[in-house]
C-alpha cells in the first residue's frame, strides 16, 4: 500500500474515531500497522485507541514502534513513559520520561509524570525537584501543586506544605479544599 493511500486510510480512520466509531476504527488501523509495519503514524493513531480502551500491552507494542522510527520527538517519549506508567513499570517509565525531559526540558507534563513515578519508586526529594520544575511552567496547573503539597507532608515539610497549599488556595480553592480535607493540612485563607 503506498504512502498517499496509508494517509487516507488513517485520514478515515481519524474521522470513524471521531464519529464515536472506535471498534471500526481501530480495524482499519489493525490492518494498516499490519500492511506496513514501519508506518509509525499509523502505530501512534492506533496506539491512542489501545490505551483509550485501556489495552495497555498492546499500545506498549505500537508505542515501541513508534520509538524505534521518531526516537527523537520528546512526545514519544513522554507517551510511553505514561504507558508503562500504567503497567507499573516504573523504572522504564521514569527512563522515558527522562528521555523526553532532554529533549525538551520546557515539556511540563513530562516533568510531572517523572514526578508521579518517582513518588510510586519512594525517591520523593527527587519527586518534590521534578513538581518544582513541573510547577515552574506551568504555574496554574493545580495537580503539580497538589502533588508537591502532599510530597511536602511526606517530607516531614509541614511548613512549605501550607505555603503550597496558600499557592494553591490563591487559584484554585477548590482543589486547595481537598487536599486540606485529604491531608488535615489547614491554613487560614487570609482576607
Amino acid at each position: 500500500m503506498n504512502a498517499c493511500l496509508r494517509r487516507l486510510n488513517r485520514r478515515r480512520a481519524a474521522l470513524l474515531r471521531a464519529l464515536g466509531l472506535e471498534a471500526a476504527a481501530l480495524r482499519l488501523l489493525d490492518r494498516l500497522c499490519k500492511q506496513a509495519p514501519e508506518d509509525a503514524c499509523s502505530h501512534a493513531q492506533r496506539l491512542q485507541l489501545l490505551a483509550l480502551a485501556g489495552a495497555w500491552p498492546a499500545a506498549l507494542a505500537d508505542s515501541a514502534c513508534v520509538l524505534a522510527h521518531r526516537p527523537g520527538h520528546a512526545a514519544n517519549w513522554f507517551n510511553h513513559g505514561y504507558l508503562l506508567q500504567q503497567v507499573e513499570r516504573w523504572a522504564e517509565a521514569d527512563e522515558a520520561f527522562v528521555r523526553a525531559i532532554r529533549l525538551d526540558p520546557q515539556m511540563d507534563r513530562a516533568w510531572y509524570g517523572l514526578a508521579l513515578v518517582r513518588i510510586c519508586q519512594g525517591r520523593l526529594h527527587e519527586a518534590a525537584q521534578a513538581l518544582a520544575r513541573n510547577t515552574a511552567l506551568q504555574p496554574l496547573s493545580p495537580h503539580g501543586w497538589y502533588q508537591l503539597a502532599r510530597v511536602q507532608l511526606d517530607l516531614q515539610q509541614p511548613e512549605a506544605a501550607s505555603q503550597t497549599l496558600r499557592r494553591l488556595q490563591a487559584f484554585e480553592p477548590r482543589v486547595a479544599q481537598q487536599l486540606e480535607r485529604d491531608t488535615g493540612l489547614a491554613v487560614p485563607v487570609t482576607p
